[in-house]
């Protein structure tokens, strides 16, 4: 068993990573191997606080706050801050990793419902593999993640590499877990002693707050959206930026998101009815077809889903696809390195998209939530050298650090870029300080996360 491991991945994938984050010129000579060793360390637990945008479109912020302060007392003594410089952002912290004695019954439940429970979450049926033989309703039980994957559904036993999430009771038996019709629907494992302690969001406020995790607000407000603007969102789902973009928006204009896979988008359109935002409109479309091959349609051209005429939107944002190593908390990372490299194709052709869409003098704003070069850092110097109509912005609020070298962009440019890096935070500091001294650190102790802003000029844009 194992308490508090590194982000477990594939030695092929580690060397890649360890290539970019070991180099002097990114780290210096001294901390470089501490640096590469945080990063492992920090995306194996949770960020230190939970970020909830607020709709505050709908009500002011510090009503929402007393709301939720309302509604937490009755569960959990959890201060709620608001963020120094997000007017949307309300930020719980998390407490831990708390001592938790072991109990002799353990239940085992996949990576990923591994992954929701260190983030606030009860454990719900379909992420159980192994419980006890005789398991019944009420039972203590200890939760373990099975980080590897080997755990057959169904085991009464598991003696494989797992990692300790906490304690909680039983609400089902186990003959209800894995009966032949199917498990019952529903909280199967209710966390009362959780290693780290967030509160669970499901059915809470959800009208006025939006677990979201804090990058990703601010990808929203660099893009900038104003009232009245045609927006269009390439790759939407689940649809938090694409609600925040209408928020920030006050609900006047348009929203277009589009997303290729059919339940994916009705997602989309499911969070926008619980945000009350109409001005958005969702589509079922691979962005990479999203621009008219139609020379002769123009930008007023009135059908309303896709392709669409060159130059239709006022502000683009791509959240590309990517390979999501910087995503918190993740225990274990199963894919290849074929598999983390094969993104940068398929990114550069959404760009492609993107530029022919975004009107002269628009703003496109590129996101992903990994931490390679290659994704992001690479993928700007690509865009500004194959498209001479995109310049680099500042980007405000601009909370992370620079742009990462190694990617041939100037210092200049490498200022103008944001790189989400919670590595640098990481250092035990968080295990010793008080929460209301971390608070400065809400920026810092995130997922791995980058964001780039282009402004489309009046050059020439055709690829060089």
């Amino acid at each position: 068993m194992s308490v508090f491991p590194q982000l477990s991945m594939k030695p092929e994938v580690r060397e890649h990573l360890s290539n970019v984050y070991t180099r002097k010129e990114v780290v210096s000579e001294l901390d470089k191997d501490e640096v590469f060793e945080a990063l492992l360390s920090c995306l194996s637990h949770p960020p230190l606080f939970t970020c909830l945008r607020a709709s505050t479109h709908l009500h002011p912020l510090q009503e929402i706050q007393h709301r939720l302060e309302q509604h937490l007392a009755q569960k959990i003594a959890l201060a709620v801050y608001t963020h120094p410089q997000l007017p949307d952002v309300l930020l719980l912290p998390v407490h831990g990793p708390r001592h938790v004695e072991l109990l002799a019954s353990e239940v085992i439940v996949g990576a990923q419902c591994g992954n929701a429970v260190l983030r606030g979450a009860h454990v719900f049926t379909p992420g159980i593999l192994s419980t006890p033989k005789y398991m019944k309703v009420d039972d203590m039980v200890s939760v373990f993640s099975d980080i590897e994957g080997k755990c057959t559904r169904g085991a009464k036993e598991f003696k494989g590499k797992k990692v300790f999430l906490g304690n909680g009771i039983s609400e089902v038996d186990r003959s209800e877990l894995f009966c032949s019709d199917g498990p019952v629907k529903g909280v199967a494992i209710r966390m009362t002693e959780p290693l780290y302690q967030s509160p669970s969001f499901d059915g809470v406020l959800t009208d006025e707050v939006f677990l979201q995790n804090l990058p990703s607000v601010v990808v929203g407000h660099v893009l900038g959206p104003l009232p009245g603007e045609r927006i269009l969102d390439m790759c939407a789902a689940p649809g938090g930026k694409t609600t925040h973009i209408a928020s920030l928006m006050r609900n006047q204009g348009t929203v277009v998101a589009l997303e290729k896979i059919r339940s994916k988008m009705e997602k989309i359109i499911q969070n926008a009815k619980m945000l009350k935002l109409d001005c958005i409109k969702a589509y079922c479309c691979n962005s990479i077809h999203a621009v008219s091959s139609d020379p002769t349609q123009d930008a007023n051209y009135s059908a309303d889903g896709p392709p669409y005429p060159e130059e239709s939107f006022d502000r683009i944002l791509l959240d590309a696809p990517c390979s999501g190593l910087g995503q918190r908390p993740n225990m274990t990372y199963s894919w290849s390195l074929k598999e983390v490299c094969s993104y940068q194709p398929l990114q550069r052709k959404l760009l492609t998209t993107a530029v022919r869409l975004l009107k002269r003098g628009g703003v496109l704003v590129y996101s992903t939530c990994t931490v390679t070069l290659a994704e992001n850092e690479e993928q700007v110097a690509w865009a500004l050298k194959t498209f001479p109509c995109l310049t680099l912005e500042p980007q405000a609020p601009h909370l992370g650090s620079e742009g990462m070298q190694g990617a041939g962009l100037s210092c200049d440019q490498r200022q103008l870029l944001q790189r989400f890096r919670p590595e640098l935070a990481w250092r035990g500091a968080r295990f010793t300080q008080s929460h209301d001294s971390l608070l400065q650190n809400a920026n810092t102790d995130t997922i791995g996360f980058f964001i780039a802003k282009f402004i489309k000029n009046g050059k020439k844009c055709t690829q060089a």
